[in-house]
């Protein structure tokens, strides 16, 4: 989520030069959209049952995060393998939503067929609306739409239940002491599916009731966390990061001026949980804070093994993309439309917790085990 998030949850990076030959596509960059065309004039869709090449939008949060660099990646992999025309365009930023129905409409214009977004904000849900009239299969990636049904399919990590793995760890960790969290979400000034549900699911993990469904912050400021052996606890802040770095320090700063005690860090995303550790090394508390985050990068399962995060809820956004193209790629030539199994409202691409010392009660991968499926290098 994310998140430059590593902006999603479910399965957060580099571009790539793909042989026109290979996927027949010409790349084209300009300001933040990268655009393959057809390299030899062929159709940009396929009718049903057809066998000709079909068009498929990948619209990303930005492509600065190596969470959505990885989804290009395995997007531009899999057209290879399904003759899929891939157009690739993203946000400057997290947030940028402007740039994103730029893409939207483009992709109406080209006759796509489909649409894979990681949206970045309830601003592109016209713009999608028009993408389903016009006949493009829209499925979300990583963060669902608000509501959901804006999109026809989600394809993602189940973001609450990585946030409520995170939790439990948090809370059995604690073995009864008390809790001082800090919250270091997404936004404050819009919502987004990813940044509600890690929250929550978070809270809820160590056994705190957040209040609401639908908004952070919402929670009691104090009282009684029931995971692990419960104890008490305080929520220092919430602030939020832009899913980045910088934002994570300024973030985790801000944090340590209102209360000098945190010891459990929630983090959006692993590049806000790098900012935080930065803010509490400087302030010489980095071992009094455990930072929880999610995202299951190689980078941050190395953090996980060298101390710097506690824990890591690993996602595979690779995964995600590839489904999506596979899935826009059989449904516009003539196959079955995909659908969510296991009674959920989307596709779930899995999640797991890992952690370099595990904790009674919870299942956890080691952080070498966790790399066998990591991303970004």
């Amino acid at each position: 989520m994310n998140v430059s998030v590593s902006t999603s949850r479910m399965p957060g990076h580099r571009g790539r030069r793909t042989r026109a030959a290979a996927i027949g596509v010409t790349v084209c960059l300009a300001a933040t959209l990268v655009a393959c065309g057809p390299a030899n004039g062929s159709s940009s869709s396929s009718g049903p049952g057809g066998s000709g090449t079909v068009g498929v939008s990948l619209i990303l949060k930005t492509l600065t995060n190596p969470y959505f660099v990885s989804m290009e990646k395995a997007a531009r992999a899999q057209a290879a393998k399904d003759d899929v025309r891939l157009t690739v365009a993203a946000g400057n930023n997290d947030g940028d939503t402007l740039t994103q129905i730029t893409a939207i409409e483009n992709a109406i214009s080209r006759g796509d067929r489909g649409i894979l977004i990681t949206t970045n904000g309830d601003a592109v849900n016209a713009a999608l609306k028009r993408a389903r009239q016009a006949g493009l299969f829209v499925i979300a990636l990583d963060t669902a739409t608000n509501p959901p049904g804006i999109a026809d399919l989600t394809y993602a990590t189940d973001n609450e239940q990585a946030g409520r793995l995170a939790g439990q760890y948090a809370a059995a960790a604690l073995d009864g002491r008390p809790a001082v969290v800090a919250m270091l979400d997404l936004f404050d000034n819009q919502v987004v599916s990813v940044d509600i549900a890690r929250d929550h699911g978070f809270l809820k993990g160590m056994g705190i009731d957040p209040g609401s469904s639908t908004e952070n912050g919402k929670e009691a400021r104090t009282g009684t966390y029931t995971g692990g052996k419960g104890g008490t606890y305080t929520i220092a802040c919430h602030q939020a990061t832009q899913g980045a770095v910088d934002g994570g320090r300024t973030a985790m700063e801000n944090c340590l001026s209102a209360n000098p005690g945190i010891n459990v860090v929630y983090a959006i995303n692993e590049r806000a949980g790098e900012g935080a550790y930065k803010a509490l090394k400087a302030a010489g508390k980095e071992k009094n804070a455990a930072i929880h985050t999610i995202d299951g990068s190689c980078a941050g399962l190395r953090n996980v093994a060298g101390g710097t995060f506690a824990t890591d809820a690993v996602q595979y956004p690779g995964r995600m993309a590839a489904l999506g193209v596979s899935s826009v790629a059989q449904l516009g030539r003539g196959g079955a439309r995909p659908g969510a199994a296991g009674g959920k409202t989307f596709h779930d691409t899995g999640t797991a917790l890992a952690a370099a010392r595990p904790v009674g009660g919870l299942t956890v991968q080691s952080p070498s085990q966790a790399a066998s499926a990591c991303w970004g290098g």
